[in-house]
Formats: structure tokens, sequence, C-alpha cells
């Protein structure tokens, strides 16, 4: 159960991210795992023609480890690739193709990138975003249903999603989460810089924008 919090965030996320410990050594974590993933195989499936590439996460602090499964959806398919994040000092965020024994270089932050001089490695605009959550809510504005994520604070990705989306509206932004990581309003509210996400996955499966 996530505590109340005056309003701080910062309180707010470091109490999820112990949260997020625990649950991760916790007993029933691998097959809550295995259904996130079971929901991603289900929605690469369902949206194959428009998901050519997919950005995920190199994890961290105990984040699900999606590379398994996309390492063998982009094999088993022809012409289906991955990439990673690289950070830029701008707070923006770029996406390079990536391969599974790829050279990966510690950010500032301690977040394995790929390194973004390396030729054989292009910079893309990915069909598909996976985005991790440390806690996500969702809000009804009229009869559409916005879901929202908690991160940790260093706006990287309402940067990149606001100038991405402008360049390919078909992009479909979805936040990886835990259904015990759900916010209600009194506990987080989001900001009008937010960007929503289009989609959220979580072991329930998937819930999407409407």
């Amino acid at each position: 159960m996530v505590h109340m919090h005056g309003n701080s965030p910062k309180s707010l996320r470091q109490d999820l991210l112990a949260q997020r410990k625990q649950f991760a050594g916790s007993a029933g974590y691998a097959k809550t795992q295995e259904a996130v993933v079971t929901s991603l195989t289900h929605l690469l499936a369902k949206h194959d023609a428009q998901i050519q590439s997919v950005a995920l996460y190199y994890p961290i602090q105990d984040e699900l480890d999606l590379r398994p499964a996309l390492l063998a959806w982009a094999d088993s398919k022809t012409g289906k690739e991955l990439a990673l994040p690289f950070g830029r000092p701008d707070k923006h965020l770029d996406f390079y193709v990536w391969q599974k024994d790829d050279l990966l270089i510690p950010s500032r932050h301690g977040v394995p990138e790929p390194d973004p001089n390396n030729p054989r490695r292009p910079q893309i605009t990915p069909d598909c975003i996976l985005i991790p959550c440390v806690g996500w809510s969702q809000s009804k504005v009229g009869d559409k249903t916005y879901y929202w994520r908690l991160g940790y604070g260093g706006g990287y990705f309402d940067r990149t999603l606001a100038q991405l989306r402008k360049a390919k509206p078909s992009l479909l932004c979805v936040g990886i989460g835990f259904d015990w990581q759900r916010l209600d309003d009194a506990q987080w509210q989001s900001q009008t810089h937010d960007e929503p996400l289009d989609a959220m996955l979580t072991e329930s499966g998937l819930v999407i924008t409407d």
C-alpha cells in the first residue's frame, strides 16, 4: 500500500522505489513479471503492422527487465529493430539501434546507454517507446481517459515525447509498471508539462487511452 505524503513527489518517489525493491525480492515477483511480458507480447502482435521498432530501457533500480522478451521478438521477425535511449545534455533523449552484445556506456545517472558515435547503430525514431514507471495514475477529461507516469523527476521523457509526437503522430508510448504503483489524486497529480502515455501496461494487461 502506498502511503500518503503531503505533496512531495520526492518522498513519494522514494517510498515507491523502496516498495519496488521489496516487491522485486518477493515470492510473487517472477509470476508478475511473466504476466507483464505476456501483455507486452500481445501488444506487439496486435500492433504488428504499426510497430517495426521498439525503444526499450536498460533496467535499473529493480525495473522490469523486458530485454529477453524483446530480443526474442526482434529475432523472430524480419525488419524489426530495438533501440535504447541516450540522454543528451539538454535533457532530451535520442534513440539508437541496439543489439544484444553492444557495448554500453554508463551515463552520469549510472544508466547504461548506447554509444552515439557507433556508425553501425544509427539514430532512429521508434514506433513504440516503453517507459518504466515509478508510479502511475489515470485521469478522465470528458469521456477520455489519460494515463500519467511518475518517473525519476528528470523530465527527459516529457521533453522527448512532446517533440517526437510532432514528428511522428502515430508514436505509441507505453508505460510499464505494476498495479500496486497506481496512485490516486490525493497522492499525486500530473502537472501541465507532463506528457500523457498512450497506454499503460501492467500484470493485469494493457490499458489504452480510449
